[in-house]
């Protein structure tokens, strides 16, 4: 468990310090190739193109990670583990920087720029059907889920064949390899991922509520129906939009107490905060985002603590 929680530590600087190394690396345009061959041999009516034909794709790459998992376990007293664990954390991450996507966004001078820097938070080829602010508290938090929650959850469940696992699935049902797939294959790539996305989509819920106002997280966890196993249901949208606007309310409320204060004692109000971008809401939702990823990081901490202890 300590060598899992200093690959995802590691893993997390790189991909912040050398974001150049990342965008050089994380491509997938072998495993589009690889689709697009075993679209070319297999005929109408196969497996291959059925719900779950997208399993003869996932097995060879994920077979190949477990072996080398398999055979690099207690090598040279776990450093192979843990070096490979941080090559497959960190190419599996993203692909694409969350923070400067949403700095884009937030800092664009006029509605085109921020429309098309929007682009980069909807999957490829998917234009953003609206640029208010909880439209954009729901794809922050989607990309969130996406890009580093997903990939750390199944991380920390499988190791690095969890984490390709869920990078993979990701570009099968919404990603480069996703137009390359059949149709019916392609409905079960996304059937998978959402089951793969449940499970996390739920802590990440949980997370919310314990940085944020847990009443009203969990009234929009019900409301959205995030207690049932319906996995199609898309209830952290609705949690993150409720969370971020429960918050931005109480900011108003203590600047509205803080001006109140200050003008009954005679001196001038403090000026208004700059809002980023004229859109609040975006740097609410990432400052969440980030503090529900210090919560699942501190969770971790609290294991590997508790097997030292034990």
């Amino acid at each position: 468990m300590s060598i899992t929680l200093i690959a995802v530590v590691v893993a997390l600087v790189l991909g912040h310090m050398a974001q150049s190394l990342a965008a050089s690396v994380r491509h997938y345009g072998w495993y589009r190739d690889w689709v697009r061959w075993l679209d070319a041999r297999f005929p109408e009516g196969s497996f291959w193109r059925g719900r779950w034909g997208l399993l003869i794709a996932l097995v060879p790459p994920l077979l190949a990670v477990s072996l080398f998992q398999l055979a690099l376990r207690d090598a040279l007293f776990g450093l192979t583990t843990l070096v490979f664990g941080i090559a497959v954390l960190f190419y599996a991450w993203g692909p694409r920087d969350l923070d400067l996507d949403v700095d884009a966004v937030a800092d664009a001078p006029d509605p085109i720029a921020r429309r098309n820097a929007a682009a980069r938070l909807w999957p490829e080829g998917a234009m953003p059907a609206a640029l208010d602010g909880p439209s954009l508290v729901a794809a922050v938090f989607r990309n969130a889920q996406h890009r580093w929650f997903g990939v750390l959850f199944w991380f920390l469940l499988l190791g690095p064949v969890g984490a390709l696992l869920y990078r993979l699935v990701a570009v099968s049902a919404e990603g480069e390899a996703a137009s390359a797939l059949p149709n019916e294959t392609r409905d079960g790539a996304r059937t998978l991922m959402a089951w793969l996305d449940w499970p996390v989509a739920q802590l990440m819920t949980l997370a919310l509520a314990l940085v944020g106002n847990f009443d009203t997280v969990l009234g929009a966890w019900r409301e959205s129906g995030g207690a049932s196993f319906d996995a199609r249901k898309p209830f952290l949208g609705a949690v993150a939009q409720a969370s971020v606007k429960c918050e931005l309310a109480e900011e108003a409320a203590d600047y509205a107490d803080d001006t109140s204060a200050v003008g009954e004692a005679g001196l001038v109000p403090p000026p208004v905060p700059a809002v980023s971008g004229e859109v609040p809401e975006l740097r609410d939702a990432m400052s969440m985002v980030w503090r529900s990823l210090l919560v699942w990081l501190a969770v971790l901490a609290l294991f590997v603590i508790a097997g030292w202890v034990s």
